[in-house]
C-alpha cells in the first residue's frame, strides 16, 4: 500500500466510514508505517472542526405536509396520542388519570404549524449539517493527504536544507565554479549536515559526473555525486556527517564516481566552512 492509499482510508477512518475489510487493511498499514500516523492526526483533527464551519439550511416547506403525516399515523382514534401502549389495558384501568388532568388532556390541541415546521427545520439542518460536513471533510482530508503525501516523497536534500535553515547555528558560504556558474554551501555543524546548491553550472560531459568531497586537512573524504539540470541547478546532500572546519569541494569523475575513492582530478569549486 501506497501513502496515497493510505491517506484515503485513513480519512474513511476519521469518518467511521470503513467497511471491517478496509478497517484492518489501514490497522495493518499504520502499524507497518508508524510514520504515517501524521496522515490521521491531521484527518481526525480536521472532522472535529468541521461542524463549526457549515452554515445551518432552511428545510422545504414540503416537508410540513410529511411530518404532519407521520405525527397523524402514530395517533389513537381521536387524534391524541395514546398515554399506554395496547397490551397495557390493566394497569391503564388500575391507575386512572387523577380528575383534573382529564379535561386537559381532553382539550390538548395537536402541534401547531409553527411547532411542526421548526421540529422539521432542526431535523433537515442536522441532516444537511452531517452531509455538508461529509462533503467538507473528504475535501480538507484530501488536501492534506496530498500535501503530507508530497512532503512524504520530498527529497532528502531538500528536507535537509530546509532543517538547515532551521537550525540556530546555519550558514553559508557561496563560491565561483569553474566552467561558469556559483555553487553555494549550506551547513550545521550542530545537525551536521551540508547541501551543496548550484546555479549555472553546466552539464558534466558525456560519462563523466560530479563528485562532492569533504577535505579533512590532506585526507578527500568522498561525500557523493549529483549532476544539476539543463538550467545548471542542482540540490546535493553530501553523505557523509560533517565536522567542524571541513572544506567542501567538487571534482569531476567518471559516472558513478572515483573508483579509487580519491579525487583524480582538481577541484572545480572549494568552499571552506571555518
Amino acid at each position: 500500500m501506497n501513502v496515497q492509499e493510505f491517506a484515503e482510508l485513513a480519512a474513511g477512518h476519521a469518518l467511521h466510514a470503513l467497511s471491517p475489510e478496509d478497517e484492518r487493511a489501514f490497522q495493518a498499514a499504520l502499524a507497518e508505517h508508524p510514520d504515517w500516523a501524521v496522515i490521521v492526526d491531521a484527518d481526525v483533527a480536521t472532522a472535529a472542526h468541521l461542524g463549526d464551519a457549515v452554515d445551518a439550511v432552511a428545510p422545504p416547506l414540503a416537508l410540513r405536509g410529511q411530518l404532519l403525516s407521520r405525527i397523524s399515523g402514530g395517533t389513537g382514534t381521536d387524534g391524541l396520542v395514546e398515554p399506554f401502549p395496547p397490551d397495557d389495558e390493566p394497569r391503564r384501568a388500575a391507575e386512572p388519570l387523577p380528575v383534573d388532568d382529564e379535561p386537559r388532556r381532553a382539550a390538548e390541541p395537536p402541534p401547531s404549524t409553527e411547532a411542526v415546521q421548526t421540529v422539521a427545520r432542526r431535523n433537515w439542518t442536522r441532516g444537511l449539517l452531517a452531509l455538508a460536513a461529509s462533503f467538507v471533510l473528504l475535501i480538507a482530508l484530501g488536501t492534506t493527504a496530498v500535501v503530507i503525501g508530497d512532503r512524504l516523497r520530498e527529497p532528502a536534500s531538500i528536507t535537509a536544507l530546509n532543517q538547515i535553515e532551521d537550525a540556530e547555528d546555519s550558514q553559508a558560504a557561496t563560491a565561483e565554479v569553474a566552467g561558469g556558474g556559483t555553487a553555494t554551501a549550506h551547513w550545521s555543524e550542530s545537525l551536521g549536515k551540508v547541501v551543496l546548491v548550484t546555479d549555472g553550472v553546466s552539464k558534466p560531459e558525456s560519462g563523466k559526473t560530479y563528485e562532492l568531497w569533504f577535505v579533512r586537512g590532506d585526507t578527500p573524504v568522498a561525500a557523493g555525486v549529483f549532476s544539476p539540470d539543463r538550467d545548471g541547478q542542482a540540490t546535493a546532500l553530501l553523505e557523509e556527517q560533517m565536522q567542524p572546519g571541513d572544506v567542501i569541494a567538487v571534482t569531476v569523475e567518471d559516472r558513478g564516481g572515483s573508483k579509487t575513492g580519491q579525487p583524480t582530478t582538481d577541484p572545480i569549486v572549494t568552499i571552506a566552512t571555518a
